[in-house]
């Protein structure tokens, strides 16, 4: 008799944020070997029959001080055929964040668009439909894929942060650019419904004089607390720009809210900047670049364990994801203490 329960694997660079996923789901997080080998290639495969069985397999695709974005992406992989070759009924794969999602379209003569290159690869070992947490461009994502996809948002996660920080105070949402206006604006309404109170939208223009990129903010920020809202914080260039924009129009504070933290190249400084009070992210990514000092205080880290939680269970159970992104009451989100690779 086959056993309907999932099966849950965590690859060994996402170990951390899954046994926060297991523990949500109130499941072991399944056995797996993952073993490398003197020339650097390396093999894995699940120490647990997965024949006729509903799987689950969560892998964060950044890089980090062990392995680089392409290591990772190899390893689920791998490690996905493996599964499909256990005659697994079904692999989903759970990528909270999805390499190369910003290479989507050609800006440039020929281009790659690494994106569908990427989703190739996904269906070539198998994959059966694969989950991803606020990607850079959704419509980019769901054609590039011909299996099944799933786009999760960490809206309300930020949202429950923002709410009682907001409390009292005159407010605004900001999207650092024109592509982001449509996420801000989600990321308002849902604000304004918590907080029973219209607050404006703000966007940042960008202008290039001589070269140079400057920004000014469009909207109703003076004398308001400014929340920029993005997807992800590479460089932090984009949201040094927006907070200046926004100190320059006249903003009480200015805070910032992505899902993604990868704070590479130059943006610790821009978070020891005193014109930005807050950071707050989602461990998606765990900011291991960040030293301790005042950079990394001012970071919040929310845990997106129980969104992963709630959709493996919706989707193992053949519920909806839609309407858990839009009813759900999602735990009161809490820092947490993430450890370096």
């Amino acid at each position: 008799m086959i056993d309907r329960a999932p099966l849950f694997f965590a690859l060994d660079s996402t170990r951390e944020l899954g046994g926060r996923v297991a523990a949500c789901l109130d499941l072991p997080s399944s056995p797996l070997e993952e073993h490398g080998f003197e020339d650097g290639e390396h093999k894995s495969r699940p120490l647990v029959s997965v024949r006729g069985r509903d799987v689950f397999v969560l892998q964060s695709l950044h890089g980090d001080a062990a392995q680089s974005p392409d290591d990772k992406l190899c390893g689920l992989l791998f490690f996905a055929g493996t599964l499909k070759d256990a005659a697994a009924a079904r692999v989903t794969v759970i990528a909270p964040y999805l390499c190369y999602a910003r290479q989507e379209r050609r800006t440039r003569p020929r281009d790659p668009v690494t994106t569908r290159y990427v989703a190739s690869l996904f269906e070539a070992v198998g994959i059966d439909r694969v989950v991803t947490l606020d990607v850079h461009d959704v419509a980019a994502f769901q054609n590039a894929f011909r299996c099944h996809t799933e786009h999760l948002e960490a809206r309300n996660l930020l949202v429950e942060h923002f709410a009682p920080l907001l409390a009292g105070k005159a407010a605004a949402v900001v999207s650092p650019d024109a592509g982001g206006v449509k996420r801000a604006q989600r990321f308002r309404e849902a604000l304004a419904r918590t907080l029973g109170r219209e607050i404006p939208m703000v966007f940042i223009e960008k202008q290039r004089l001589d070269g140079v990129v400057t920004g000014r903010a469009v909207g109703e920020v003076a004398g308001r607390t400014a929340v920029i809202v993005d997807d992800l914080i590479s460089t932090g260039t984009t949201l040094r720009q927006a907070a200046r924009a926004c100190r320059e129009e006249g903003a009480a504070e200015v805070y910032a809210a992505a899902t993604h933290g990868l704070f590479i190249g130059g943006a610790p400084e821009l978070l020891a900047d005193p014109g930005l009070a807050r950071v707050v992210v989602t461990n998606s990514v765990p900011p291991f670049r960040l030293d301790s000092g005042p950079a990394r205080e001012k970071v919040v880290v929310l845990d997106v364990a129980p969104l992963l939680a709630a959709a493996i269970e919706r989707l193992h159970d053949g519920g909806s994801l839609v309407e858990l992104l839009e009813s759900l009451e999602t735990p009161q989100p809490r820092p947490v203490t993430v450890s370096s690779p």
